[in-house]
């Protein structure tokens, strides 16, 4: 009987505990109203309020007791707690400097957790985990700035395992879009090229504070340890990929030809595409990441 009260009694610290969380909407109103703070629209503020969700994106990243976390936009803290929990060590990136005090406050029980006051793209990630060590990274993007930080991460060969993000959620069906589609776009042949993408569960507006006007989407994206296709020019294949979609309705070459990063005539592409067996009227839209890197090496020569 004395261990069935003491396990009962666990259950009850450990409701009280998860109650007392951020991601109880109550406690993220009394949190915000106790430090007066003010939601930037420059930064993209929305902060999760749902258990539930998080405990998705904890899933998703496949976070352990080993793992090293790099969180992007802590917030006030919400998932920040819930990753420190479950993480050997987590560095929480927060460029605004307004909540730096919060955070020394939610995330004062926690020693595994180092806040950097910084902005994610101008931070040597490698550095603040240490050379050799693999991390994790885990985030809520501002939506206005999505691409810029997820680009830059792979451009800039951060040592990382995993992307984990909150995106808005067309922004996630355009990282795992296939050839064809409306969908499928620099941005999915960019991602496809360092990642593989997984849209791990749909987020409703409900689920923030403020809330959103779109649907978001949580998407992993496990980075490959040498990309699927070889090519002898990676800057010079992005930058055909960028010219084939700044114009989409027109024909590849026309798009190649009109591109100011590029200086490849009209019949340079025409010739390139016909040894690769595809008329002079092929879209961008229709080539693989494999037939641009193709493209790529053959207008390189």
């Amino acid at each position: 009987m004395l261990i069935d009260l003491r396990i009962e009694r666990r259950i009850e610290l450990s409701i009280i505990e998860k109650d007392a969380r951020l991601s109880n909407p109550k406690v993220t109103i009394e949190t915000i109203k106790k430090y007066n703070f003010a939601f930037q629209k420059r930064f993209g503020q929305n902060f999760l309020i749902d258990s539930h969700v998080i405990d998705k994106i904890i899933e998703a990243a496949d976070i352990t007791k080993d793992d090293i976390i790099v969180e992007i936009g802590p917030g006030i803290g919400t998932m920040t707690q819930y990753l420190c929990e479950n993480a050997k060590k987590v560095y929480a990136i927060e460029i605004d400097k307004n909540l730096i005090p919060i955070l020394a406050d939610t995330l004062a029980p926690y020693d595994n957790v180092e806040v950097v006051n910084q902005d994610v793209l101008k931070t040597d990630i490698e550095a603040l985990a240490g050379k050799g060590n693999k991390v994790k990274v885990v985030a809520n993007l501002p939506y206005y700035i999505t691409t810029p930080i997820i680009m830059g991460l792979f451009e800039n060969h951060i040592p990382a395992e995993s992307i984990t993000v909150m995106v808005q959620k067309e922004v996630a069906y355009r990282m795992q879009a296939e050839p064809g589609g409306k969908d499928y776009g620099a941005l999915s042949l960019a991602v496809q090229y360092y990642a593989e993408p997984y849209i791990a569960a749909n987020v409703p507006p409900n689920c923030f504070m403020p809330r959103p006007g779109v649907g978001s989407a949580v998407i992993r994206l496990t980075a490959y340890d040498n990309p699927p296709v070889k090519v002898k020019d990676e800057r010079l294949m992005f930058k055909l990929i960028r010219a084939s979609f700044n114009q989409r309705r027109k024909t590849l070459q026309n798009g190649i030809n009109n591109s100011g990063e590029v200086s490849f005539t009209k019949e340079q592409v025409e010739n390139a595409l016909l040894k690769m067996g595809l008329p002079a009227s092929v879209r961008g839209e229709t080539l693989t990441l494999e037939q641009f890197a193709m493209l790529s090496d053959l207008l390189g020569e």
